[in-house]
């Protein structure tokens, strides 16, 4: 390892931008093309008094909903983040999915009209409640609502096409920085840092979440900072190479190099 790369994973660094923490414009938030669908025009745009219940805040560990509950609501997370899972007969719990500001909760739930997982806050939330059935009410009344809540769903679906294609690459930093790079282009995509933002989820979340072992997701971690690529520092990172990540999540030879690697420290 290089001197300067030595200094660079030694840094202290600084708390994350107060801007992560900050809630999402609603230019933003998920539904702001519904919004947009409906007239609404203006830097204050939300849905419609009638559709929009109420704003709420979970505070960390609490439940926003329980799969199997009536889905009555769809969630928009304005500030802060939640984790959704399901539970297997034997009592399991897989994570599906890590939902940060801008993104929507629940819409599974239109289908069968009860939760399809359970979504709890991973830290101070702050979410709006959207009632479910005025929103359907107002998509038969609108075309427009009724494609951009088609294009909404699939992105949805998109995202989870792209969990079983993560889960089927078998080496540990390939998934890794796939999931990184993920999180980059979805912070970017609402006008955050794509490249300094707060993980909150645990070490042991992200484990769950890409099929590996809690402690490989620290080995791995522990060997991106010491190459230079990220710098970690608790839940705050901050990603120096995208390039490289980009290079680990999709070049096939990269993959077995690093498979090389990470055997080699293991």
């Amino acid at each position: 390892m290089t001197e300067a790369t030595l200094k660079r994973a030694s840094v202290v660094v600084p708390l994350a931008p107060v801007r992560a923490c900050g809630a999402v414009a609603c230019r933003d938030c998920g539904v702001y093309r519904l919004c947009a669908a409906l007239g609404l025009e203006g830097d204050e745009l939300s849905l419609l008094e009638r559709v929009v219940k109420r704003k709420l805040i979970f505070k960390r560990g609490e439940l926003l909903f329980r799969a199997r509950e009536p889905a009555d609501y769809v969630y928009a997370i304005r500030s802060g983040s939640a984790k959704t899972c399901v539970r297997t007969e034997g009592g399991r719990v897989q994570i599906t999915g890590l939902h940060l500001p801008g993104e929507l909760l629940g819409l599974a739930g239109f289908d069968s009209r009860e939760y399809t997982c359970e979504a709890r806050a991973l830290e101070t939330t702050s979410v709006c409640q959207v009632s479910m059935h005025q929103l359907e009410e107002v998509a038969e009344r609108l075309p427009s609502i009724h494609r951009e809540m088609l294009r909404i769903m699939s992105g949805q679906i998109r995202h989870y096409e792209q969990l079983l294609l993560l889960l089927g690459k078998h080496n540990a930093e390939r998934r890794l920085a796939a999931f990184l790079l993920g999180l980059s282009q979805r912070f970017a995509l609402h006008h955050y840092s794509p490249t300094q933002f707060n993980l909150s989820m645990s070490r042991g979340d992200i484990g769950n979440y890409l099929g590996i072992a809690e402690e490989t997701v620290c080995r791995v971690f522990t060997r991106f900072q010491e190459e230079g690529w990220l710098t970690t520092r608790r839940r705050y990172v901050e990603l120096h190479d995208l390039e490289r990540l980009t290079a680990i999540a999709h070049d096939p030879g990269r993959r077995a190099a690093a498979a090389t690697a990470l055997t080699s420290v293991a």
